[in-house]
């Protein structure tokens, strides 16, 4: 998919297409998710960090991902791949390899050209979005080539160009080349594919070890035999936030441990999973990073066994000069749950003690604030407006442009914080009905 998440804004909100639209965490510490491509024209990119962005791109639409949508349209652009072949491999929400010789959807150059045109067309018409095609006879080249088809493009590589095809390229372009090896190689010389090939296996094994030179080498030479594997089993749900402002008093770290638990929680049985050890991750002030885990006796989505198991890993970390990010994870998944944790929530590896000692410890929650917050690109409902998304808020006001993804750009309306008639809404779909 193409600046999937911007995209997405950009079909959503009328008023934004066609202009520059950013995507990402909004606050000091925020990073650019996707940026849309009249955004990448001033230079901003994904994982940028937001304050650089704001700098190159200062006019661009600054909003909030919203990930329940992406999810959405995700699953739509899936089901889509999933009727070309029983072999579809998900990299991302906007990404994933496609097996179409599996399937039946093609068998030689000219029928997968079909396919791939067929399937752009689809997208289009289910989402309203565009994606890019890139067509070969091995993941690595496909990869390639979906690069080389953005935006909202389709290429093919024939069977026979692919060496005159990676030659030229950088070695960055390869999988598992990643910063640190792209230096070493350029150290030694070595800056294309092209140069990949030429300095020959042992070498590379010399330079970068047995397995990486190995997997390296044949790659140059466009020999990647992996095939596309149909599910690509999850190995840990996690969730974490970066704060702001460096969060230094210990009940407050405490208390977002415990709400990520929940989350963390929430997505886990959201997948239908479970799992038996618990991580907790803290960067602190100084950006060290520290991760503590604990392993119980069976898989578990209780959200009190989760929360005891974090409060007890926080415990072992030192937060003294601040944190700046809290993470709440869970590894060794399963589909199924043991009951009766309980005993695992308070001593791991003791005697067991009843469930309402558990509970009773659970953090109680959170009165509402009395002053909603809204978030820049966040759906909102107006009693007499009707459907809208917010621009922006500050100084107890907030501004909301009225319109849908089937509207023209619509008005600019601006109310305070409080005002009783605004409330948060769900999104509208991208295509209409009658569209379909």
């Amino acid at each position: 998919m193409d600046a999937f998440y911007a995209s997405v804004e950009q079909a959503s909100k009328p008023s934004l297409r066609g202009k520059a639209v950013v995507v990402g965490g909004l606050g000091p510490r925020g990073v650019v998710a996707t940026a849309s491509y009249e955004a990448r024209a001033f230079g901003v990119h994904s994982a940028m960090p937001m304050a650089q962005a704001r700098r190159l791109a200062p006019n661009a639409a600054y909003l909030v991902p919203r990930f329940g949508v992406y999810r959405a349209i995700s699953e739509q652009v899936m089901a889509l791949l999933g009727e070309l072949s029983p072999l579809v491999e998900p990299l991302s929400l906007d990404e994933a390899f496609v097996d179409l010789e599996a399937g039946g959807a093609a068998w030689d150059e000219e029928s997968a050209r079909l396919a791939g045109i067929r399937l752009r067309a689809d997208i289009r018409a289910v989402t309203g979005l565009t994606g890019s095609v890139g067509l070969a006879a091995s993941k690595m080249l496909a990869k390639i080539a979906s690069e080389q088809a953005k935006p909202d493009g389709l290429v093919l590589i024939e069977p026979g160009t692919e060496r005159a095809l990676l030659g030229p390229l950088p070695v960055r372009t390869l999988p598992g080349v990643g910063p640190a090896t792209g230096d070493h190689l350029r150290r030694a010389g070595i800056t294309t594919v092209e140069e990949l090939a030429e300095a020959g296996e042992d070498e590379l094994v010399r330079l970068l070890g047995k397995a990486h030179g190995h997997g390296l080498y044949a790659m140059a030479l466009a020999h990647d035999d992996r095939p596309v594997v149909a599910e690509r089993e999850a190995k840990s749900v996690s969730v974490e936030d970066t704060y702001d402002v460096d969060i230094h008093d210990r009940p407050r770290i405490g208390m977002e441990v415990q709400r990520l638990a929940d989350r963390c929680v929430g997505r886990l049985r959201g997948a239908g999973l479970s799992g038996r050890t618990i991580v907790l991750k803290v960067r602190r002030y100084d950006f060290s990073t520290l991760t503590r885990s604990e392993t119980l006796r069976g898989p578990t989505d209780d959200p009190a066994v989760v929360r005891e198991a974090a409060a007890r890993l926080l415990d072992s970390v030192d937060t003294t000069g601040g944190v700046r990010l809290l993470g709440v994870g869970v590894s060794g998944l399963a589909d199924y749950t043991q009951e009766d944790l309980f005993a695992q929530a308070a001593h791991p590896s003791g005697e067991a003690e009843a469930p309402e000692e558990v509970v009773a410890d659970a953090v109680p929650e959170r009165a509402e604030p009395v002053e909603r917050h809204w978030r820049a690109g966040q759906d909102v409902q107006h009693a007499e407006y009707g459907p809208g998304w917010v621009q922006g808020s500050g100084v107890g006001r907030v501004t909301v442009r009225f319109e849908t993804p089937q509207s023209p750009p619509g008005r600019v309306r601006t109310f305070l914080v409080g005002d009783p008639a605004l409330e948060s809404a769900e999104p509208l779909p991208l295509v209409s009905e009658a569209g379909l």
